[in-house]
């Protein structure tokens, strides 16, 4: 499919558990960014940081799961050309989860 494309199907308990996720992360960032203004100790940011990576992770290894359950499944259903391209984008998507 590509950018600015939309999801052939998505679970709705996985987006209501992603976007609740994802608004935890943001008190996380705004967290982090007090730190820094309060010159807290680089180590404590440093931390702090590593666990909304990680946080953002779970969010990215959901994502996956729902786009091979609904989006890569329809695909693998459509044409070689559809098939291929799907194939292709799954590759630089573990790619960019992998990193």
């Amino acid at each position: 499919m590509g950018p600015g494309a939309h999801a052939a199907g998505v679970d709705a308990g996985l987006k209501a558990a992603n976007l609740k996720h994802l608004k935890r992360i943001e008190g996380q960032v705004r967290g982090i960014a007090a730190m820094i203004e309060e010159d807290r100790y680089c180590a404590d940011i440093i931390q702090q940081c590593a666990a909304v990576q990680e946080s953002l992770r779970s969010v990215a290894k959901n994502l996956l799961r729902n786009h091979l359950s609904h989006c890569a499944n329809h695909a693998m259903h459509g044409d070689k050309a559809q098939q291929a391209a799907m194939v292709d984008e799954l590759v630089a998507l573990v790619g960019k989860i992998a990193r």
